[in-house]
């Protein structure tokens, strides 16, 4: 921390660097700005290891390395961040975490075994993401690779995703955000959401997913908000897909509830509209392989599904689509939709 403290207040070089060939054992730790230097560079060659939660004591921790108002920074190299995965699972804990930092890089780390979600940035303006391997156990909870929400001007490019949960996640307050070149599986697929929890109002709109690979996942592209919520979520498009016997290719769902107990049936929804599923091709392990499921009372309005062409995986199925108060047109699109209005 004295280090950081003389980089930030301009003290020394503004360089942190983790050397190579070596592993460092670090407790939990939070970096604050805001900083003198208008760019700080953190160079991460060697492998950085959370400690085990029996030694660290207590299992309520936000986040195990944050950044916090820190502008201009960069993280960066072919270190490995080890969050010591399963003990820390129900700590609620995130690996590493930009909060506040506008004009970010992050590049080219191996994330593996995240104690929940490996990366969030959450109120930022301004962030490119890529080159990053990320890996966790397909049976791990919540271990999301990465989580965007209350930010804008977001680009994630080149990155390869194996998690127990979304591969990236476009959370509330989030618009302007450029996926491209992402391998995706195991995992839940790219998701926007899960949007409404508890009431809460949603604003979410242009997020542009582009020439990614969905391997083995539960889910593709994937769009999720909770019964009873408020706002919207719009200008969305998923392009240029390659799927790989993955479930619920394209999926739509607004009455979102996980665990299947105390759904509610509430009739106010976030707005969905404006959504395109463009360029889809490949096997899904599932027949139903486009769900479009509309609340009654809003409902989804303007899809267009275009260029779509989805086999069955087991070769002796045929797939299907399905569709309730979907509004939109779909052109070229196998399996055929005629259920949309």
């Amino acid at each position: 921390m004295r280090a950081w403290n003389d980089i930030c207040s301009g003290k020394s070089d503004p360089n942190l660097v983790i050397p190579g060939g070596k592993t460092f054992l670090l407790w939990p730790v939070q970096f604050y700005g805001p900083c003198k230097p208008s760019q700080i560079y953190v160079e991460v060659s060697g492998r950085i290891v959370a400690p085990r939660i029996d030694d660290y004591g207590s299992n309520h921790l936000d986040c195990w390395i944050g950044f916090w108002r820190v502008n201009g920074l960069t993280v960066k190299g072919n270190g490995q961040i080890d969050g010591q995965g399963a003990g820390w699972w129900e700590a609620y804990t995130s690996a590493m975490g930009f909060y506040g930092c506008d004009n970010l890089l992050l590049q080219g780390l191996n994330f593996i075994n995240s104690q929940r979600n490996h990366i969030s940035v959450a109120g930022s303006n301004g962030a490119a993401i890529s080159h990053l391997t990320i890996t966790a156990p397909d049976e791990s909870p919540n271990t999301d690779g990465i989580d965007i929400s209350h930010s804008t001007n977001v680009r994630v490019s080149d990155c390869t995703i194996g998690t127990g949960d979304d591969c990236i996640a476009f959370g509330d307050q989030t618009s302007q955000v450029f996926v491209k070149g992402v391998a995706c599986g195991p995992g839940h697929g790219i998701s926007v959401g899960s949007l409404g929890i508890n009431g809460g109002s949603a604003q979410v709109e242009e997020i542009h997913v582009d020439s990614c690979i969905f391997k083995g996942t539960q889910n593709g592209a994937r769009i999720k908000t909770w019964q009873g919520g408020s706002g919207y979520a719009r200008k969305i498009t998923f392009n240029n897909i390659k799927l790989d016997n993955a479930r619920n290719p394209i999926i739509i769902d607004q009455f979102y509830c996980p665990h299947r107990t105390d759904c509610q049936s509430l009739k106010s929804a976030v707005q969905i509209s404006d959504v395109s599923f463009t360029g889809f091709s490949g096997t899904s392990a599932t027949d139903n392989a486009i769900k479009l499921s509309c609340s009654e009372t809003v409902g989804c309005t303007n899809i267009s599904l275009e260029h779509i062409d989805i086999k069955s995986a087991s070769g002796d199925g045929e797939t299907y689509s399905s569709c309730i108060n979907a509004h939109g047109t779909a052109r070229k699109t196998f399996p055929h939709l005629r259920c949309l209005k």
